[in-house]
């Protein structure tokens, strides 16, 4: 009777073959039609004089935590290897606009890509490399519709990651979304990976067979496209499963895939939390008073709709946590007036410890805030209130369901989360992995990806 553990054996030769056998079919739209090798992007390294593969940080899915990710292993690499870090978004969405060094001009760029270079001041390497490929509104209607060639995207991304490459010891690349992300402009993460020769560092949330589902799709692609696995990164693990969760995951995908796992991160809810600043671009809106606590962060937990009279407002705000985020209608003055009240009567006695936030609600053109109160409100300083043209209850679901991203400018979290990643990643394998000669497709029994190459 034959194993398993052959039958996969068996599989995965023929997937090989196949693989191997399409390499030398007549080039299909979206395929590279460029000879050079990836290998170009490797870069020997200073310390033991081996080459080393760019890294490339994907996810399984959307929200998992590649850029807190990125951030620690930047973090960790820059403390062995100095200021001389690579970084770039080889293909992003949400933008920002920033200023070329080169050429002066105003470009876009991704937003990681503005957080990552200014926080670890990267100042050897230009913006304009950093973000080569933007898919903004209506560019993958353009895409199929062939004013957009994928030649064209092939040739920014490997122009721009030359440059990268030249400038640094070693290269991170942050993906966008789960390997297959792209694939419609011919771009997914496991493709750019391939393209730049690059291994393959994949985040998953904690968990066992969830996980370890969703880790075997994104694996399966990057073998599609000949690209090596680094390792596991398992993030949000719940702290009371931390041990077990580690353990048994590691031993799964060592006996199935031979692929290490290189972190197991214990949940930090504090990340999850919004600040202002987060609800003021979800709600595009802008605070009306106490703008200078826009990144005065709030459980999403702690979130109190007002329905009750003005008594039992004020009692709330004196019993519940200091930092609560109460909604309340726009029509209701008197629980309006009755919170800036209360921070002004703390304020007059000296205690700063009011922290909670008003947000007001209710829908454009049915309801709108009183004149004299928008008067009252107008530029105050202290007390945190914004309108929301949004029902409570709508209000209250987008908190709820919003996941906060890390920001230029909410410089606290973007630390803490550093400082609570980094410790949980094994910098040693990684950089081991990423310079070995022999890595294989990551499962017992397949053909190795240097004999691939000679085929």
């Amino acid at each position: 009777m034959i194993g398993l553990r052959q039958i996969n054996r068996n599989t995965c030769r023929q997937a090989n073959a196949a693989m191997a056998s399409s390499l030398q079919q007549p080039q299909q739209r979206g395929a590279s039609t460029k000879s050079s090798s990836p290998e170009r992007f490797w870069t020997p390294n200073p310390v033991n004089g081996r080459f080393q593969r760019p890294i490339f940080v994907a996810a399984t899915r959307q929200h998992v935590g590649k850029t807190t990710v990125s951030l620690a292993i930047l973090s960790g690499l820059q403390k062995r290897y100095g200021n001389k870090i690579g970084f770039i978004k080889p293909v992003g969405q949400q933008h920002v606009k920033v200023r070329s060094k080169n050429s002066g001009n105003e470009i876009r760029v991704d937003k990681d890509v503005e957080l990552i270079k200014e926080r670890f001041h990267l100042d050897h390497l230009d913006y304009e490399d950093m973000s080569p490929v933007l898919i903004p509104a209506g560019y993958t209607k353009d895409f199929v519709d062939g004013k957009i060639a994928f030649e064209s995207q092939q040739d920014d991304l490997e122009s721009s990651m030359e440059n990268v490459v030249k400038a640094s010891h070693v290269t991170v690349c942050e993906g966008t979304g789960h390997c297959a992300v792209g694939s419609i402009v011919g771009l997914n993460n496991a493709k750019v990976a391939s393209l730049l020769g690059a291994d393959m560092l994949l985040i998953a949330n904690g968990g066992l067979g969830s996980a370890y589902d969703e880790l075997e799709l994104n694996r399966v692609l990057c073998q599609h496209y000949s690209v090596r696995i680094a390792g596991v990164i398992l993030n949000k693990v719940i702290p009371e499963k931390y041990d077990q969760t580690k353990e048994y995951m590691a031993k799964a995908m060592m006996q199935t895939w031979g692929i290490p796992l290189l972190g197991c991160v214990s949940d930090q809810p504090f990340l999850g939390c919004p600040a202002l600043a987060d609800l003021e671009r979800l709600f595009k809106t802008e605070m009306l008073s106490g703008k200078e606590h826009r990144y005065r962060h709030y459980n999403v937990n702690d979130i109190n709709v007002v329905t009750t009279n003005l008594t039992r407002f004020l009692e709330n705000l004196r019993e519940k946590p200091k930092r609560t985020i109460y909604l309340c209608h726009v029509t209701r003055d008197d629980l309006i007036v009755g919170f800036m009240g209360e921070y002004q009567r703390r304020k007059a006695k000296g205690d700063d410890s009011f922290e909670c936030a008003l947000l007001i609600c209710g829908r454009r053109g049915k309801y709108q805030l009183s004149k004299e109160i928008a008067d009252l409100l107008d530029g105050l300083k202290g007390a945190p209130v914004m309108v929301v043209e949004k029902t409570t209850h709508e209000a209250t679901s987008m908190i709820v369901k919003f996941t906060p991203k890390l920001h230029i400018d909410d410089t606290y979290r973007v630390g803490v989360a550093i400082d609570h990643y980094e410790p949980y990643l094994d910098f040693d394998e990684l950089l081991r992995r990423t310079q070995s000669g022999n890595s294989s497709f990551n499962e017992p029994g397949c053909i190795r990806l240097e004999e691939l190459r000679k085929l």
